[in-house]
């Protein structure tokens, strides 16, 4: 069958087969495909289906047919319209995964990792390039390979780095913006429509989020383990640090409106 290679999911190389998507797998794929079955139990209808691994030992799984949001991005993602989809689907996940219990051996993309209580499982990786849309509407979370246990505002967080966004001076120009967006408005936006935090909290955590990728992007990367080797040589580590720097002088703007 002819294989068709996606935009999205480079860590994987995903390519789309018929109606199906299939992926690279590794030590994390069962824990990852009980996780997707279980959204799929619970009518969690935003993420993909597990339907098998093929003769080639990729995983298989259903097509969620749109565009993803990659940069530039589409228009939607330019207005409170866009972001307040993002922010409420995170939370219909979050509720939705709140009584998931993984194996308690159970093997993560980035190793082994207990859940604790009051904790869920992350998505790990709430960039827009993983949000797939049909014109302005929100329809599908792809791409779960770094799901992973933690709270829910590191994703809330995670969300908040990548849709404001809070990528540096010229983060918002990448992305495809005429002008430099209220990043205070749309933080409240975010925050207002997941419910449960404050942006005060969000942009605490988002720090904190950003120094934690770094040490083990760092770590990873030197013990050649990827897909953070790649990360740690295309300067990942020094972008986040320069967002956090950048960040760190318009923090009053963002938290005392």
């Amino acid at each position: 069958m002819k294989e068709t290679k996606l935009d999205y999911g480079n860590v994987s190389n995903t390519v789309k087969v018929a109606d199906t998507v299939r992926r690279d797998t590794g030590p994390w794929t069962p824990t990852i495909h009980a996780l997707l079955h279980y959204l799929d139990e619970y009518q969690f209808n935003y993420a993909p289906r597990v339907l098998g691994v093929d003769e080639k030992g990729r995983e298989i799984l259903s097509y969620m047919d749109g565009n993803a949001a990659v940069r530039p991005w589409p228009a939607v993602l330019f207005t409170e319209n866009g972001i307040t989809q993002a922010a409420k689907l995170l939370r219909k996940y979050h509720d939705t995964i709140a009584n998931f219990q993984p194996l308690a051996d159970a093997e993560w993309r980035i190793g082994k990792m207990e859940l604790k209580p009051g904790q869920i499982i992350r998505h790990g990786d709430l960039g827009p390039w993983n949000t797939i849309w049909q014109g302005d509407t929100l329809t599908g979370l792809i791409d779960w390979d770094f799901a992973q246990p933690g709270e829910r505002i590191e994703d809330l967080a995670q969300l908040a780095y990548y849709f404001i966004p809070l990528r540096g001076e010229d983060g918002w120009e990448k992305a495809g913006f005429k002008e430099r967006p209220d990043f205070t408005t749309r933080l409240q936006n975010i925050v207002d429509s997941y419910g449960l935090y404050a942006p005060s909290e969000v942009i605490e955590n988002l720090f904190k989020l950003q120094q934690e990728d770094r040490e083990r992007t760092q770590t990873k990367g030197e013990q050649g383990i990827e897909p953070w080797v790649r990360f740690l040589k295309r300067g990942d580590v020094e972008e986040s640090l320069g967002d956090s720097k950048w960040l760190q002088t318009i923090k009053l703007e963002l938290v005392n409106s």
